[in-house]
């Protein structure tokens, strides 16, 4: 498998290589130059085979010879080791939730392969070390320290927005020590992803061999195909059409699902839905991407106004307007919205979405009025006690605070201040 640019001025390369370098040269993003749609017996017998098989077979292809079968099914194991169960919480409404992870956050099935694939290829590499350097805009963090920490030969640097993550969120990334180090910036998730860009392409780091956990990396991306998997072999006896609405902030997501139907996967139609920071619902309107500065909402983890996946959403489906239509819908909305549908999900059935699986429920239902003839799924991507002070203030309900939480609540957090380039570019070349 080799990969190409999206920027088109940067020469091929194979798995090792985009996952080791993040970002092309030129800045732009790793897509996969063949997908190979898998074989129809393998939809036929889903429902038979374990979590492991399908995740294996999803991604084999994507990673080519450059990971022998027994180390990634090694890889792949490691990584899947806890459940995704699918809820239903009204009828053809289910949630599938993705949070049942060291860090309570989709995120970690990603983080957890990259650092795994990332460790492999350093078994080559006995005295060179990478630097992971990511933004988070809210769980990325916590997963990406979570799935690095202590993998040898790998420093991890995570940026994230002052005043903007929840106490959790925050402590997920601020209290692990050992090879991750928290940065707070004074600005917001688009002002650390920037600076994260820009050190990709600063010949003065070059030495330190920069690499990203963002949803960038083809290794934090191409993973989440999962979850589209594991939700078609829980419901395929439905026999109807599947509508999954994914909550979408950097739009790795939802962009990795689309992917899996290019695979093959029976999924009908995906809804990309987003809070207040609508720029792909306004492109869908009127075909004018213009991406304009975040704003802060409740579902914090998706305040992005450039959202870095969407150029791969475009090139999966030809940047044509007509495929767009037939298989994607994309909806914004309040944070007045989001959280009425908490408390309307809460009352009817007992179950607690948290904001960004409450933006998604909205997103679905919106989708099922259009086509009452399919059963539906949200993404829930993360536990509510993530964010705990917003569901306690809207449900007024306390959710019980699981094992993986309960272990940080009390540590310090250590981080440094940064507010510019200049500082994050001082800071690494300073560090030791």
């Amino acid at each position: 498998m080799r990969y190409f640019s999206l920027h088109h001025y940067s020469p091929k390369i194979g798995f090792r290589e985009a996952v080791i370098q993040g970002l092309a040269p030129d800045k732009g993003l790793y897509f996969p130059e063949i997908i190979a749609p898998l074989d129809s017996d393998f939809f036929d017998s889903i429902e038979t085979l374990s979590d492991y098989q399908i995740a294996f077979e999803a991604i084999r292809q994507f990673v080519g010879d450059e990971i022998p079968e027994h180390e990634l099914k090694n890889i792949i194991n490691e990584t899947l080791s806890f459940d995704f169960p699918i809820i239903e919480i009204e009828k053809d409404v289910y949630s599938l939730e993705l949070f049942h992870g060291p860090t309570m956050a989709f995120k970690d099935v990603g983080a957890r392969f990259m650092a795994r694939c990332l460790g492999y290829f350093n078994r080559e590499r006995t005295h060179a070390r990478n630097t992971v350097l990511v933004a988070t805009s809210g769980d990325t963090g916590g997963a990406v320290a979570s799935g690095f920490l202590g993998v040898p030969g790998v420093d991890v640097v995570i940026l994230y927005p002052n005043g903007k993550v929840s106490d959790i969120q925050e402590r997920q990334l601020t209290t692990l020590g050992q090879n991750i180090t928290a940065l707070r910036v004074d600005g917001v998730f688009d002002d650390c992803q920037d600076m994260v860009k820009q050190a990709f392409l600063d010949k003065d780091l070059q030495h330190l061999n920069l690499t990203s956990a963002n949803s960038i990396n083809i290794a934090r991306w191409l993973p989440q195909m999962f979850y589209f998997f594991f939700a078609y072999k829980q419901l395929k006896k439905s026999r109807k059409p599947m509508v999954v609405s994914c909550p979408s902030g950097n739009f790795g997501n939802i962009c990795a699902g689309i992917l899996a139907k290019k695979l093959g996967l029976p999924i009908s139609r995906f809804v990309a839905a987003t809070n207040a920071n609508d720029t792909v619902p306004r492109f869908l309107e009127n075909w004018k991407y213009e991406p304009k500065a975040s704003v802060q909402t409740l579902s914090n983890a998706m305040d992005v106004g450039n959202p870095s996946n969407f150029i791969r959403i475009r090139e999966l489906y030809g940047d044509d307007k007509a495929t767009f239509e037939k298989e994607f819908s994309s909806y914004a909305f309040s944070d007045a919205e989001t959280r009425q549908a908490m408390k309307s999900v809460y009352g009817n059935s007992g179950y607690v979405l948290e904001p960004h699986g409450a933006v998604a429920y909205l997103g679905l239902k919106k989708e099922l009025e259009k086509h009452p003839e399919s059963i539906g799924v949200l993404l829930e991507t993360a536990h509510p006690v993530k964010f705990i002070d917003v569901v306690e203030d809207v449900l007024d309900f306390t959710p019980q605070i699981p094992d993986q939480i309960s272990s940080i609540i009390d540590k310090q957090k250590v981080f440094s201040n940064i507010s510019s380039y200049e500082e994050l570019k001082t800071l690494l070349l300073n560090k030791k």
